[in-house]
């Protein structure tokens, strides 16, 4: 019996509306409740339904995105109870890929990162939401790809990807005016080969904002 497989172009059109989502999703350009509608991706990227769907089933299956009984597509709105676990899961996953990332930690890599750190420090100045949380995930992203680890990483972006459109609620009602306290911390630790220090810092950064919600 036959089978009928996606082509090649119909692959590559799901994966740009997916990845294009997924970015929007996860760098907070999407509030927490946001509604969506195949429709409407559609129109925006110039697709048939089909890879709308496709994008949108596969972003429900990462829990990016919430589908009801009724069809509707919107943005997650955690509950206290679900954001205290995503950030269990941040401690729990991007401490490990710290600890990791350690013996790897050469003067490029804390360079680098101090150089990202300044792009987040300017986008705190900025008030730019979107653009301070890309930078800060970049920072983590950075780290964390110097542990080798590739699935503890994966798992950690799906965290991120849930975490997207609350993390923009975060920013709102803290009012950053300065970058992650916790961030300089890393890079010390970093710099001195201190693994407790680095875990505390990491874990800290990870948890801290995140927590001001359920409190």
């Amino acid at each position: 019996m036959l089978t009928t497989r996606p082509s090649e172009s119909q692959t590559a059109t799901h994966d740009k509306v997916y990845r294009a989502l997924r970015s929007r999703i996860m760098h907070g350009e999407m509030a927490p409740g946001q509604a969506l509608t195949l429709r409407g991706i559609g129109r925006e990227f110039g697709v048939s339904m089909t890879p709308a769907r496709e994008a949108v089933r596969r972003l429900a299956a990462e829990g990016a995105l919430f589908l009801s009984t009724s069809g509707r597509v919107s943005t997650p709105e955690l509950t206290n109870d679900r954001i205290e676990e995503l950030a269990a899961l941040r401690a729990l996953l991007e401490v490990e890929l710290a600890s990791r990332a350690l013996p790897r930690a050469h003067i490029a890599l804390i360079d680098r990162l101090q150089s990202i750190n300044m792009n987040v420090a300017e986008m705190v100045t900025k008030r730019d939401a979107v653009g301070y949380i890309r930078t800060n995930l970049e920072f983590h992203r950075t780290l964390y790809l110097r542990a080798q680890a590739p699935a503890m990483l994966a798992m950690a972006e799906t965290v991120w990807l849930q975490l997207g459109p609350t993390m923009r609620a975060l920013y709102g009602r803290l009012r950053r005016t300065e970058p992650p306290h916790y961030h300089k911390l890393i890079i010390a630790a970093l710099q001195a080969g201190d693994e407790p220090g680095l875990r505390l810092a990491v874990r800290s950064d990870v948890t801290q904002g995140l927590r001001m919600l359920v409190s």
